[in-house]
C-alpha cells in the first residue's frame, strides 16, 4: 500500500508522509550535531559542498543548431543539440520535447524571455506533441548525450507573422523524485515571416577589417626599406581560417560595410615583400609573403563592387585623444595626418576610392569632446551607439540612426541590442546559435514597431572580432538573405537617411562617458611620449638628404602608438613607444662629434680640425658646427670667441671641419663644439677640449742666443788651451804627451722610445 504512493501524478499518503517525517528527524539527528560541533582548535573551517542544480537547472541544454533559422510554410525544422546531467543522480525515462509559442510582443518581451533560465508552469508553452520526441532511458550523473528533434513547420502551430519563442526541454524521473518532471530547458527564438513585408528595415551591418600594430619603425639600409616587424603573428590571423582570412572570405557574400584600417592593408602589403621578425636581440628573415598576398588579391576583388569605409590610419583611440592627449602640443596634427593618409593608403593597395567621413569611438561611445575631436580631423559622422547616445524620451519604437547634432556632423547611431548581441565566446554552438536567433528575432520585432514607418538601423558589432564571432556574424545575416523584412544598406546611405524629427540629437555629456571605458584610455604620459618622439624626428629630418626614409616608418609608427588596440595593454603600448623612440635616438647617434684630444698651438695664429661623423647610409646637410671659447684671448676666424661653420657629409663618411685660432697670449682655453640644425636646435651631445697656447717669446730667443755664444766661446778657449798643451810637449820631446780628460759627456740623455703625452701640437 505504501508504495503505490510513488506512482506518477499521486501524492503520497498522510501515514507515509509522517513515516518520512520521522525517519528523517532521526536519521538526521546525528548529522544535525556534528555540523553544529564547534571545529578543534587550529581545524580548518568546514567548506560547504557546492549544491548541485536541482528542479528544472538539472539538466543543462545547449541548442547547438535550428535549421532553417527563419522556416517557411514548406520547410521541416531540425533542432539538435546536447543534454548534460549536471546532478547527482541518474535521471531515467528521459524524454526531451520541443515548445513553440506563444508570439512575442516587441522587443521588450523578446529580452524578458531571454532572461528565464528556469521552466515556469503556465508561461512557458506546451510542447509540440509526443510525436516529436527524443527518449532515453537513462542520462547518468556527469554525461552528455546529443539530441535531434525534427519537426514539420506545418505542426508548429503558428499562426501571425512575428516572433515566437522556441524552446527545447527535458523530463523525467530520479529515485528522489520517481514522478515525471522538467528536469532542464532552453530558450530560443523562432521568427516567423513566411512571405516579404510590405514595410522592410533598412539594415547596416559594418565588417571590420582591424588588428592591432604588428610594423615597428626600423627599415633595413636596403633600397627597398625591408621593415621589421614585431612577430610574425599577423601571418597566423591572415592563413586559412585565421580570424582575417574568415572575415574576408564570409563578407565577400554578405551585403555589408567595409570599415577598413588602412595600417592593415599596409601592414599586410609590407609582408606581402621582403620584411623581418624581431628575434630576440636580432631578427630573422619573414617567411609569409605567399599568405599576405593571397588574402590582399581576395580582398581587392571582393571590394571592387562595395562601399568602403577607411578609418584614420592605425585606428587611433579618439577617446584617449579627447580625454588625455588634445592639451598636448601636436596631438590633433598627428590625428589629422593619420586621416589625410587613410584614402592614399586604400586607393593604392586596393585601388578603391573608401569613404574617409567616418569616426568610430571605442564602443560608440561618445561625448562632446570625442565629437569635437573626430570633426577636427576632418569626419562629418560619428558613429556612435543606442547605449551612449540615449532617447531623452519614451518612444514606443526605434528610431533611424542618422541625427544630426549640429556644425554639419551627423551622429550615425548603431543600435546597442544588435550590436552587442556577438560579444563574448562564440566558439561554443550553443552559445552561436542562441546569438543568431536573437538577433534575427531582434531585427523582425523592430520593424513590426511601426509597420508604415520605415527606418534606417546600423549594427556596429565587436571591433575586432575572432573567427568564431565572424562566423556567427555571417549566419546571422545569411537569415536575412531572403529580405523578408530587411533590405541592406550601406553606411554612406545610412548617415545620409532623413532623421526622425522625435529622435534626440543631444550629445552626452563628459560625465556620462563610461568609467569602464575611461580606465582603459592611453595616459597623457602616452602624448607626452609621442609629442618628444615627434620633435626628435622633427630636428633629424631636417639634416636629412633622403628625409621621406626616415619620416614615413617613423609617421607611421607615432599614428600607431595612439591605436585604439592599446586598450587594456597598457605595458605593450609603453614597450611599443619606447622602441619607437630609442630606434630614432640610435639612428640620430649615428651624426656625431668624434671626441678630440687637447691641442696645442705653438704660435699666435693655427689651424684647428674637428671632426664630424655620419654613419648613416644617405647623406646630411644643412648642419652648423660652433666652436665656443671659454677664453677671450682665443679667437676663431678672426671673428671673436665663437665661430660656426656649415657642414654636409656623405653617407658612411666623416667630414674634418678647421677652425682658423688666433691668440695673444699663452694660457688654456676650454673649447665647446656643438652641432646645430640651420633653425638653430642643438642636435646631439656637445663636446669639448683644451688649447694650449705655448709660443717662443724673444726674450726667450735672447737667452738662448746668449747660451749658445757661451758655450761657443767655451769651445774655443778649450781648443785653443789644448793646442798650447800639444805644442809644449812636442817641444820637451815627449810623443805621447801628458794624460788629458777625456771629451765631456753629453748633457742629455739617450732620446727616448716611449710614446708621447696626449694632445695634438698644431704648428704655423
Amino acid at each position: 500500500m505504501a508504495e503505490a504512493a510513488d506512482f506518477q501524478g499521486t501524492r503520497p499518503s498522510p501515514a507515509r508522509r509522517w513515516l518520512r517525517r520521522t525517519a528523517s528527524a532521526v536519521l538526521g539527528a546525528p548529522l544535525l550535531a556534528g555540523l553544529l560541533a564547534v571545529p578543534a582548535a587550529g581545524a580548518a573551517p568546514a567548506v560547504e559542498p557546492v549544491k548541485a542544480p536541482t528542479g528544472s537547472r538539472t539538466v543543462d541544454v545547449s541548442l547547438n543548431t535550428l535549421s532553417p533559422s527563419v522556416p517557411a510554410e514548406d520547410d521541416t525544422l531540425t533542432v539538435s543539440g546536447t543534454l548534460t546531467n549536471k546532478g547527482r543522480e541518474t535521471i531515467s525515462s528521459a524524454e526531451v520535447d520541443l515548445r513553440v509559442g506563444p508570439r512575442l510582443s516587441g522587443r521588450g518581451e523578446v529580452d524578458d524571455a531571454a532572461k528565464r533560465s528556469a521552466y515556469v508552469p503556465g508561461v512557458d508553452p506546451a510542447t509540440v506533441g509526443d510525436k516529436y520526441t527524443v527518449k532515453f532511458p537513462k542520462l547518468a550523473r556527469g554525461i552528455s548525450q546529443d539530441f535531434t528533434l525534427t519537426v514539420p513547420v506545418d505542426k508548429l502551430g503558428l499562426d501571425d507573422p512575428g516572433v515566437y519563442q522556441l524552446g527545447v526541454s527535458v523530463s523525467g524521473r530520479t529515485t528522489t523524485t520517481p514522478y515525471e518532471q522538467v528536469l532542464g530547458i532552453e530558450r530560443s527564438y523562432l521568427p516567423w515571416q513566411p512571405e516579404t513585408s510590405d514595410s522592410r528595415t533598412k539594415l547596416t551591418f559594418l565588417w571590420p577589417l582591424i588588428a592591432s600594430p604588428h610594423v615597428t619603425a626600423e627599415t633595413r639600409s636596403d633600397e627597398q626599406q625591408t621593415p621589421v616587424f614585431t612577430d610574425d603573428d599577423l601571418a597566423d590571423e591572415l592563413a586559412p581560417g585565421g580570424r582575417l582570412e574568415q572575415l574576408v572570405s564570409l563578407g565577400s557574400r554578405l551585403p555589408v560595410t567595409w570599415v577598413v584600417d588602412p595600417d592593415l592593408l599596409a601592414s599586410v602589403a609590407a609582408m606581402a615583400g621582403k620584411y623581418e621578425v624581431e628575434s630576440g636581440d636580432t631578427t630573422v628573415p619573414g617567411k609569409n609573403q605567399a599568405v599576405a598576398k593571397q588574402w590582399l588579391t581576395a580582398l581587392e576583388k571582393v571590394v571592387e563592387d562595395g562601399k568602403v569605409v577607411a578609418l584614420p590610419f592605425a585606428d587611433p583611440d579618439l577617446a584617449s585623444i579627447a580625454h588625455r592627449g588634445k592639451n598636448v602640443s601636436g596631438t590633433l596634427s598627428h590625428l589629422q595626418n593619420a586621416s589625410t593618409v587613410a584614402a592614399t593608403t586604400v586607393e593604392t593597395i586596393l585601388h578603391v576610392k573608401p569613404s574617409t567621413d567616418f569616426a568610430w569611438p571605442v564602443n560608440g561611445a561618445v561625448d562632446s569632446s570625442i565629437v569635437d575631436v573626430a570633426t577636427s580631423a576632418g569626419a562629418h559622422n560619428v558613429i556612435a551607439r543606442s547605449d551612449s547616445f540615449r532617447e531623452t524620451t519614451e518612444l514606443p519604437y526605434t528610431p533611424t540612426a542618422a541625427r544630426p547634432i549640429g556644425g554639419g556632423t551627423t551622429a550615425v547611431v548603431a543600435d546597442a541590442r544588435l550590436s552587442t548581441l556577438f560579444d563574448g565566446d562564440m566558439s561554443r554552438a550553443g552559445a552561436s546559435t542562441r546569438a543568431v536567433q536573437r538577433f534575427l528575432a531582434q531585427t523582425l520585432a523592430l520593424t513590426e514597431q511601426t509597420p508604415d514607418n520605415e527606418r534606417s538601423i546600423v549594427v556596429a558589432p565587436p571591433r575586432m572580432p575572432t573567427a568564431a564571432q565572424a562566423q556567427t556574424m555571417a549566419r546571422a545575416l545569411e537569415g536575412l538573405a531572403g529580405n523578408r523584412w530587411t533590405q541592406p544598406l550601406d553606411l554612406v546611405a545610412a548617415a545620409e537617411a532623413k532623421p526622425d524629427p522625435r529622435a534626440t540629437t543631444k550629445v552626452p555629456r563628459a560625465s556620462a562617458y563610461p568609467k569602464k571605458l575611461r580606465a582603459q584610455e592611453l595616459p597623457t604620459q602616452a602624448f607626452q611620449d609621442i609629442r618628444t618622439t615627434q620633435g626628435s624626428l622633427d630636428s633629424f629630418e631636417t639634416i636629412l638628404t633622403q628625409p621621406e626614409r626616415v619620416v614615413t616608418p617613423f609617421g607611421n609608427a607615432v599614428n600607431r602608438s595612439m591605436s585604439t588596440s592599446w586598450r587594456g595593454r597598457s605595458l605593450e603600448a609603453q614597450q611599443y613607444r619606447d622602441a619607437v623612440r630609442d630606434y630614432l635616438q640610435s639612428l640620430t647617434s649615428e651624426v656625431q662629434l668624434i671626441e678630440k684630444s687637447d691641442v696645442t698651438l705653438s704660435g699666435r695664429s693655427a689651424t684647428i680640425p674637428v671632426t664630424v661623423q655620419n654613419k648613416l647610409v644617405q647623406g646630411v646637410d644643412r648642419l652648423v658646427l660652433q666652436l665656443t671659447s671659454d677664453n677671450i684671448r682665443l679667437k676663431f676666424n678672426d671673428d671673436g670667441s665663437m665661430a660656426e661653420l656649415p657642414v654636409s657629409i656623405a653617407g658612411g663618411h666623416s667630414q674634418s671641419v678647421k677652425f682658423d685660432t688666433a691668440t695673444s697670449a699663452n694660457g688654456r682655453a676650454q673649447v665647446t663644439a656643438r652641432l646645430y640644425t640651420e633653425d638653430g636646435t642643438q642636435y646631439g651631445e656637445e663636446m669639448t677640449f683644451t688649447v694650449k697656447v705655448s709660443e717662443v717669446t724673444p726674450t726667450v730667443l735672447l737667452v738662448i742666443a746668449g747660451g749658445l755664444l757661451l758655450l761657443v766661446l767655451a769651445g774655443i778657449r778649450m781648443y785653443s788651451h789644448r793646442k798650447r798643451a800639444v805644442a809644449g810637449d812636442t817641444a820637451n820631446g815627449n810623443g805621447d804627451g801628458p794624460e788629458q780628460p777625456s771629451d765631456p759627456t753629453p748633457d742629455t740623455g739617450p732620446e727616448s722610445g716611449a710614446p708621447s703625452g696626449t694632445g695634438e701640437k698644431v704648428d704655423r
